[in-house]
């Protein structure tokens, strides 16, 4: 049920933060799918990429009023199902500190190189070169920040709460004095 909530979450948080410039992309969605990719099966990854298609669309057309084009979409869908697969793959079957944290760090550094490399080619506002590509990436930088950020505060919630509950229990506690 939690994995459905940040997906939510996620949803709304790019609503949120539409037209707000300090905040681009300080969204839940990267923290939202690394967990349920984390915490729910293959199959049910369906639901939050459908999910997430289709706030694409709305924020696209109803929220920016741009022509939406699914082609333009195509590397942001990807990410969403490697996000979920990262999440499988490194937290599904045991979830750690140094998990976490590397799940914080790949998942928004993936998602700004891809974006960026994604973004360079063909665009007339950075020339075909490398520079051109340094320009890409240095514009992607803030995106970068904030995701990373979101990224972190969210899995670290999601993640940390209820490994913080279950150390603080009573029953860890007593297995703790048994030396189990």
């Amino acid at each position: 049920m939690i994995a459905y909530l940040l997906v939510l979450l996620g949803v709304v948080s790019r609503y949120l933060v539409a037209g707000h410039l300090p905040l681009l992309n300080f969204t839940a969605v990267t923290g939202s799918l690394i967990y349920f990719g984390a915490r729910r099966s293959w199959r049910e990854m369906l639901a939050p990429l459908a999910v997430f298609m289709l706030s694409d669309y709305c924020l696209t057309t109803y929220t920016y009023h741009s022509a939406f084009h699914w082609q333009s979409y195509g590397i942001d869908w990807t990410w969403y199902v490697a996000a979920m697969v990262l999440g499988s793959i490194l937290l599904k079957q045991k979830t750690t500190f140094a998990r976490g944290a590397a799940a914080t760090i790949i998942g928004p550094t993936g998602f700004f190189l891809v974006s960026n490399f994604g973004a360079w080619p063909g665009n007339p506002m950075y020339p075909q070169t490398l520079a051109g590509l340094g320009t890409c990436l240095v514009a992607g930088l803030p995106f970068y920040r904030n995701d990373l950020a979101a990224t972190a505060i969210v899995l670290g919630v999601a993640l940390g709460v209820p490994a913080l509950v279950r150390r603080t229990s009573p029953a860890h506690a007593q297995e703790a004095l048994a030396g189990k």
